[in-house]
């Protein structure tokens, strides 16, 4: 297998990691192999601990077509990579910085991030989820720019049983007997009852380095959001948001709940959002969007904004990407609507918390937590690049619910969101053309499926009344 210079340093790396690893865990039993893909959770298999130090030679691989599994974990014939091509193999290299234990198991068990790479070449597999990302982030690198990120995650813990219809139900509250139904934003009450889960999710963090900050419980019953802090790498970001999930859900298991991040699972709740913080530093470290004043965004904060609202369209369908993502997007209910933006305002599609000093950035308040964070945060370079190089005024911030009701809205049909995308010639030159098509065609494969699927309501419905 050829390699690039940067393949080989990664091998250097994760050899010097993985060797200490085991130096200073020699119980250790199995490392899980973890690879991102389009959408759900992480896909990959176990290594025995004495296959660790051979996965960075390249020794363990994976169908390529596994990055692009729907969300039933099926191939896509439609996409293209697949038996249509043999179904060949890619080759899984770790993620350096990844390696970590897996507190949750029950035998010495430790877990890696992997990307997807070229058996031939060694380069990233053009739809590899985080291949993606960090063809974007090297993009600002051109640029002598970093992107700071910092990411809010919204989930429900609910009860490990579904009613019989299927839906979730809210989880028992400890110690009292009864089930969570009502609003519990901010409620402390609520947050010491849950305590134990939520105490030990801070605990696999910190095991795990994904660097979990605040928690509060949200509108929704059993609802709660984390944030994670801070750091000067995308990529990063995206890898503790994905981790972060995985926690959530394995200890709330532990505890005999569930965890979910459909974006809409209740019908009369609020939704589980997915927040990003983003800033951006130039080679001296400075934040570029650090204006003098704390209500007047400076020029490189309003061309960021102005990327990225001209280009929501076309990227909704990474923020919203399945069928119950489009569920959340009601107006008055903390998920925006509109393109739009303003200073400290929780109604827009693109907020400014603060827009003066080292504190400045934007946060982009658009996907639902249902969606790939490695591929919502590319987007969000992908639009910020794009105002810087057009330098795009993003118009006049809106200041009450009737200024963001009247901009045009985001689609509330997950079908003109993937058309959007899948003509966009935009997405098509950022994104690169073989992650754009084998996307848009995983997508219009998953609408199909669902829209051919024949619903309990439908039938409650129709079944003997027309």
């Amino acid at each position: 297998m050829l390699k690039t210079e940067k393949t080989n340093q990664q091998t250097i790396s994760f050899k010097a990691e993985a060797e200490a690893f085991l130096k200073a865990h020699p119980d250790l039993v199995k490392v899980e192999m973890l690879l991102p893909r389009f959408c759900g959770s992480l896909m990959g298999k176990w290594l025995p601990a004495n296959m660790l130090t051979k996965l960075a030679d390249g020794a363990v691989r994976l169908p390529r077509s596994t990055a692009a599994l729907d969300i039933w974990g099926d191939d896509v014939p439609a996409v293209g990579i697949a038996l249509e091509k043999g179904d060949p193999d890619g080759v899984c290299m770790p993620v350096p910085g990844t390696l970590c234990m897996v507190p949750w198991a029950s035998e010495p068990t430790a877990q890696v991030l992997v990307t997807m790479k070229d058996l031939v070449t060694g380069e990233d597999c053009g739809y590899d989820t985080r291949g993606t990302l960090a063809r974007m982030q090297q993009r600002f690198s051109q640029k002598g720019l970093t992107p700071v990120v910092a990411t809010e995650l919204e989930f429900y813990l609910i009860d490990g049983e579904t009613t019989a219809t299927g839906h979730p139900q809210g989880p028992m509250v400890p110690g009292l007997g009864e089930r969570l139904t009502g609003s519990q934003v901010y409620n402390m009450d609520i947050i010491a009852a849950f305590e134990p889960v939520l105490a030990e999710i801070y605990q696999a963090c910190q095991i795990q380095n994904i660097p979990a900050e605040t928690t509060i419980s949200e509108f929704g019953p059993g609802q709660f959001e984390m944030n994670l802090l801070h750091v000067p790498s995308a990529l990063e970001a995206a890898d503790h948001c994905m981790l972060f999930k995985r926690v959530v859900r394995n200890v709330a298991r532990k505890h005999g709940l569930d965890a979910t991040f459909m974006a809409k699972p209740y019908a009369h709740s609020a939704g589980n959002g997915f927040h990003i913080h983003m800033s951006v530093q130039d080679e001296e470290g400075t934040n570029i969007f650090g204006g003098d004043s704390d209500v007047e965004a400076n020029l490189p904060l309003r061309h960021a904004i102005g990327g990225l609202l001209k280009h929501m369209r076309e990227c909704q369908i990474l923020y919203a990407p399945h069928a119950n993502s489009y569920r959340r997007f009601q107006p008055e209910s903390y998920a925006p609507t509109t393109p739009c933006w303003g200073y400290d305002h929780r109604a827009v599609a693109i907020r400014v918390p603060t827009a003066k000093g080292a504190a400045a950035r934007l946060e982009h308040r658009v996907a639902g937590a249902d969606a790939n964070p490695y591929l919502v945060i590319a987007s969000l370079l992908a639009g910020a690049l794009t105002g810087f190089d057009e330098a795009i005024d993003p118009g006049e911030p809106v200041e009450t619910l009737e200024d963001v009701a009247a901009n045009k809205p985001l689609t509330p049909i997950w079908q003109e969101a993937i058309a959007s995308f899948g003509t966009s010639e935009w997405a098509e030159a950022l994104f690169g053309q073989d992650f754009h098509v084998c996307y848009t065609h995983a997508r219009e494969a998953e609408e199909r499926i669902v829209s051919a699927a024949i619903t309990d309501f439908e039938c409650r419905t129709y079944l003997r009344m027309v």
